[in-house]
């Protein structure tokens, strides 16, 4: 399961799709809203995949995946077959320049690189 929202939820199903061509089955959930929260679409996620990665652009620390890999820990622990993981933005301003930007928040590339690290 990769849970996110905003624009990193294009870069989740781009990375979905290339999971697949390798054979990697992954459920993205988009959320639509963080409150309210749909939590039951992420516990029910979790609950068929029993693997979470929470992605988003908003530095890891103090950041709303952590309530989101909390909700999982509390209500989902049992189904889980790896401990949930956040792949976020590093701690630092957001560049203006695109390609600089690419450097600092979440792309494809890492929530493929991520994603198969927790299937591994």
């Amino acid at each position: 399961t990769i849970v996110s929202w905003s624009r990193e939820v294009l870069f989740a199903l781009d990375a979905a799709k290339q999971l697949g061509s390798e054979g990697i089955e992954a459920e993205v959930v988009d959320l639509r809203t963080l409150v309210p929260l749909d939590k039951d679409a992420v516990l029910s996620s979790v609950r068929k995949t029993h693997r979470l990665l929470v992605v988003h652009e908003a530095i890891k620390r103090a950041g709303f995946g952590a309530e989101i890999a909390s909700l999982v820990a509390e209500e989902a622990f049992d189904d889980l077959d790896a401990p949930p993981r956040r792949l976020a933005g590093l701690e630092t301003p957001i560049p203006y320049a695109q390609h600089l930007e690419k450097t600092v928040v979440p792309q494809v590339d890492d929530i493929v690189r991520v994603a198969k690290e927790l299937v591994a």
